[in-house]
């Protein structure tokens, strides 16, 4: 077991603790995060943006009779910013409070991991034992912090297919806990020795400038920071909001050479009210105005890998009139239909949009000349917890796609009775621009039928009901959008 996995169980064993006291994961996994926060600047000898009544050795001198106390006032005063300069630390323990009602059980979990053999000779090591913190609460509720975990085999092949480059603009308009972000810049580190020749200059471009994201969720922006902050990752332009509201057309998210994410699935709770998404401006739900900001934000030749759900392929109304706009205006490339399964709530089937921006103003013709088609779904294995998605299992996809991550390799159409298919742009005109094209029989519905955990089947059945009620949502709500504007744009804005 590498030092950074025997980490995570240990750590994760001392949830046992708190858990009797009714604390839910994400809860413990945040307890965690100040806690973790403050050992690490001990460890690495970084406690200088600390003020010393809060430092690590501070909580572990305290006594019983005054330990929670000290450490309630030390996570309200971290988050003030008129009595802590370092904007990092602020943001992380912004609003923060803890969940542990009795000092004894506050001093063990300090205890506990003070004792654990803390290491440090690898870059990423802390880095890594959080984040495998934050895929363990996922694998135990089912649903990560945001909507739907990404599988992270799934991030590091859509980041290994796009190839990031240093001194490109790297946004996720739905961060979550950093997954993309964090898998781009190990990427980047990874691809060439040439990352660390960088001039000063570029490298303060790609610590301060380079990666970009919003969150909406609090306590997943509070995971959001620690995780890139964990990883030596600290952007100027990481910021909590919405990106359906006017914070996501501001000029930090607008021009991204790359962007990667995967956005929330079902209803937003109400329609975007930003100025600028024309196409969506109605659509009660998530993934349509997020593909709709993920095209406007692209700069002209910007590329993109966004998983979503399957109705983003065949939704009437203003569904057809966003694949119709992205068509025009990008080149899309490449589907990749993803099996059912990989997502903790397994009744979603969903897919990878890969494309690229045209680099006119304003194409006369449509830029997507053919869409390739890539099916990973049929006959695909029942995938859960007793049988995770590996990296192995997308090789196929990968030589499929090839080098160029506009997807401008080499390809072959494998015909009716391979996984990849090309489908030019007037066959897909004359389907109505229906993307969910499918030739190989899906046997992902009876794939379920191999799960085997009381876990991995109630979560199929919560996933299918899930689905089923976004669909229905959706529907009425474009039905009530189209009572009021029946002339639903047919063409590109």
């Amino acid at each position: 077991m590498n030092p950074s996995a025997e980490l995570v169980n240990k750590l994760w064993r001392l949830c046992a603790m708190l858990r009797k006291d009714g604390i839910t994961y994400q809860q413990y996994v945040t307890e965690l995060t100040y806690l973790l926060f403050l050992k690490m600047a001990s460890e690495q000898k970084d406690e200088s943006r600390i003020p010393e009544g809060y430092r690590w050795s501070r909580l572990k001198a305290a006594n019983e009779a005054e330990l929670l106390t000290v450490y309630k006032r030390a996570l309200i005063d971290l988050g003030d910013p008129a009595k802590v300069a370092d904007r990092s630390v602020v943001a992380i323990f912004q609003n923060a409070s803890t969940i542990v009602r009795e000092p004894a059980n506050l001093r063990r979990l300090i205890d506990a991991i003070d004792g654990l053999h803390w290491f440090s000779a690898e870059r990423d090591a802390f880095g890594d034992a959080y984040e495998g913190l934050l895929q363990k609460m996922a694998e135990e509720t089912k649903r990560g912090a945001g909507q739907y975990f990404t599988p992270r085999v799934l991030i590091d092949v859509m980041v290994e297919l796009m190839k990031p480059q240093p001194g490109e603009v790297i946004q996720d308009p739905a961060a979550g806990t950093g997954g993309f972000l964090i898998a781009a810049d190990r990427f980047m580190r990874e691809a060439s020795d040439d990352y660390f020749e960088l001039s000063p200059k570029q490298q303060a471009f790609q610590l301060r400038e380079a990666f970009r994201g919003v969150e909406n969720v609090p306590d997943t922006f509070r995971l959001l920071l620690m995780n890139l902050h964990l990883h030596k990752i600290d952007p100027d332009h990481l910021e909590l909001g919405d990106t359906l509201s006017p914070k996501g057309s501001e000029a930090p998210f607008k021009r991204a050479d790359l962007i990667l994410s995967n956005p929330p699935f079902g209803p937003a709770g109400g329609p975007p009210t930003r100025d600028d998404l024309t196409i969506t401006d109605r659509v009660s739900s998530y993934q349509l105005p997020f593909v709709e900001h993920i095209i406007r934000a692209l700069a002209p030749g910007g590329r993109a890998a966004v998983v979503v759900p399957d109705n983003v392929l065949f939704d009437d109304g203003r569904g057809k009139a966003l694949r119709r706009m992205l068509m025009h205006r990008c080149d899309l490339h490449t589907i990749l239909r993803l099996p059912t399964g990989i997502f903790y709530a397994q009744g979603v089937k969903t897919n990878v949009l890969f494309f690229t921006r045209s680099v006119e103003a304003d194409p006369a013709e449509d830029a997507t000349k053919a869409v390739w088609i890539y099916d990973m779904r049929a006959g695909a294995p029942a995938y859960g917890k007793t049988n995770p998605l590996k990296r192995g299992d997308f090789a196929g996809f990968v030589a499929a796609f090839g080098d160029d991550p506009h997807g401008r390799a080499e390809r072959k159409d494998e015909g009716e009775t391979g996984r990849f298919r090309r489908f030019d742009r007037a066959a897909l005109e004359a389907r109505g621009d229906n993307l969910d094209i499918s030739w190989l029989k899906d046997t992902s519905a009876e794939a379920e039928d191999g799960l085997d955990t009381p876990e991995d089947i109630a979560a199929a059945i919560e996933g299918h009901l899930m689905a089923a009620l976004e669909e229905i949502g959706a529907l009425v709500a474009e039905l009530g959008s189209e009572m009021e504007d029946p002339a639903v744009a047919e063409t590109a804005a």
